[in-house]
């Protein structure tokens, strides 16, 4: 049987409480969701990319990149992307911006299935994202 690992890239500050950003066992890697926040510096609270849906999707679909390279995955071996938004009206934006990140990733295989639902976050935070890959 395959070890199952936790993926926690340096750019991520340790989990608030006893998940793992990604876990990786055997050739499947769960990304938990991520937020917007500004890659870790130590001895700093997380912080923010900022007030605006554009600045903290960008930032999360980073912060996802990050966990998947971290377990040695790519944006192509990506099969499923949940977004999880805090306002209906949100979702043409966010859309937009989804579209234009991963026009410009050069993926290689077809994009991954996704489900867009909508959920209360912390205070100030606007979208979550989590991905599951299959490596291999």
């Amino acid at each position: 049987m395959t070890e199952k690992t936790a993926v926690v890239p340096d750019t991520h500050a340790v989990p608030p409480a006893r998940f793992s950003h990604g876990v990786r066992k055997g050739n499947i890697l769960q990304v938990a969701g991520q937020v917007g926040f500004l890659p870790h510096v130590e001895g700093q609270p997380p912080t923010p990319a900022g007030p605006t849906l554009r600045e903290q999707t960008l930032r999360t679909l980073e912060n996802v990149r990050s966990v998947l390279e971290a377990g040695g995955a790519s944006w192509d071996d990506v099969v499923m992307i949940r977004v999880y938004l805090t306002d209906t009206g949100h979702f043409a934006e966010m859309n937009a911006l989804y579209d234009g990140y991963f026009a410009e990733q050069g993926l290689k295989e077809a994009p991954a299935a996704r489900t867009t639902v909508y959920v209360g976050l912390p205070a100030g935070l606007l979208i979550e994202i989590d991905a599951l890959a299959v490596l291999g």
